[in-house]
């Protein structure tokens, strides 16, 4: 004779955690979030898709610069929920529910995928209409294919859709039934679910950035992009939990302790991303071949200089310093700053990745351009970040803080659907109790 275990309610675990928001409370945020993130979004594609010429080729790079930058926030989410699953931990639980309202979003990440279907032609035109004596990328044909691109947008997404479904509902699920076998059957199915998406990340990388310059490959180029991904979702989390907080919620469930171990998450993965940019900066430049060297000669020309010399300072050496601090980690001002520069910088990354492509011949019309003589590193900086900043437009604000501020509105709406944390899992005791040693 067995008895059947269920976890306790939190009720009997700890009665004084609001665990669901209040009816019409947080209604005015979530509609200001995705009023203005749709506004932003609506009027870019407004005055983008119905432009001509380069002007409308440039929407579409701002374009993929927001939505590459959102979606990996979204996507590590995801790795976020299955990664505290397979490890079972058990400090994170307060947290996870957040990550499977962010995941839930992407659905919708598909459905703004669709500009970027409009604008193929414009920005993977190099193998969209390869030429015909191009033998590199008839190598590549069989790969590069729009067909084919197609096909594989829809088994990425297969793969991410479901994934997060799956782990959202059995979450949802364990809150009516409080059966902790959900737990080792998500620890079980983490395994796999963590190959499926190492891979589909990887790929989907590969195909809507890396293939923007056909010519050029980087084996490490997907860990690089989820590098940025996993930190920048980090960030949001840190600020999305602080809003909540604000109001009212979580506050007395995701506390000080829970925010200095994202902020720990937060450094590890800034440095992470550094490191595996400094690999593939080392390994190419060490070789020094061209079909590799392209990418960075790209980027010597047109101010994209300056804004590697920003990446190295601001998305290494002074959050370096600035989020070492236990004290910074701990205080709320002091994170939530790091976690928006963070995310401010994970956007001059995507810009160093995707813009320079929009006219990937500019490299040979400023290599004859000459420095100037006796001209100082800070001179040289200087003009080249006022170059760079001469040559944004309104759409790379837009694009970007506009998809970031419609997933933040849809993420609250999910949260006012739901438990604001996973009620009946059996290790909730334990986050709620957990101190850094």
């Amino acid at each position: 004779m067995t008895a059947t275990m269920t976890a306790p309610p939190i009720e009997q675990v700890a009665p004084h955690v609001v665990t669901k928001v209040r009816d019409g409370d947080l209604k005015g945020a979530q509609m200001g979030l995705l009023g203005a993130g749709i506004a932003m979004l609506a009027l870019s594609c407004a005055f983008g898709m119905f432009a001509d010429g380069d002007t409308k080729k440039r929407f579409f790079f701002s374009y993929l610069v927001g939505y590459m930058g959102v979606l990996g926030i979204c996507l590590a989410a995801l790795f976020f929920t299955m990664l505290q699953h397979i490890t079972r931990a058990g400090w994170s639980v307060v947290v996870r529910r957040i990550a499977e309202n962010v995941a839930a979003v992407l659905p919708f990440m598909l459905l703004l995928f669709l500009p970027i279907v409009v604008g193929a032609e414009h920005l993977f035109h190099h193998w969209w209409h390869p030429n015909p004596a191009d033998t590199v990328l008839a190598g590549k044909k069989a790969w590069l294919d729009s067909t084919f691109f197609f096909v594989r947008v829809g088994i990425y997404f297969a793969i991410w859709l479901v994934l997060a479904w799956f782990f959202r509902k059995q979450s949802l699920l364990q809150d009516q039934t409080g059966d902790p076998t959900i737990n080792l059957r998500l620890a079980r199915l983490a395994a796999p679910g963590l190959l499926l998406f190492a891979l589909s990340i990887t790929f989907a990388a590969f195909d809507w950035i890396m293939s923007l310059d056909p010519h050029w490959f980087s084996t490490i180029f997907g860990l690089t992009y989820f590098a940025g991904a996993f930190m920048s979702f980090l960030a949001f989390t840190v600020l999305f939990a602080r809003f909540l907080g604000s109001k009212g919620y979580l506050k007395d469930a995701i506390t000080t302790e829970h925010y200095h171990d994202l902020g720990k998450l937060l450094f590890a993965f800034m440095v992470f991303w550094t490191y595996t940019n400094f690999s593939q900066y080392m390994l190419i430049w060490y070789a020094n071949l061209p079909e590799e060297t392209a990418f960075f000669e790209h980027r010597h020309h047109g101010g994209w200089g300056a804004i590697g010399t920003l990446l190295i300072f601001g998305h290494f050496f002074f959050p370096f310093a600035f989020l070492m601090s236990r004290h910074v980690k701990r205080h709320p001002v002091g994170l939530a700053f790091g976690a928006i520069f963070m995310l401010v910088m994970h956007w001059v990354d995507m810009q160093f990745l995707i813009v320079p492509n929009f006219h990937p011949t500019a490299a040979a019309a400023h290599a004859e351009v000459p420095h100037a003589e006796g001209q100082s590193f800070v001179g040289n900086f200087t003009h080249g970040l006022g170059e760079w900043m001469h040559g944004l437009t309104i759409h790379d604000f837009l694009c970007f803080f506009g998809m970031l501020s419609f997933v933040a509105g849809m993420a609250l709406l999910n949260m006012r659907k739901t438990n604001l944390l996973p009620t009946r899992d059996p290790r909730l005791a334990e986050s709620l109790h957990f101190v850094n040693i």
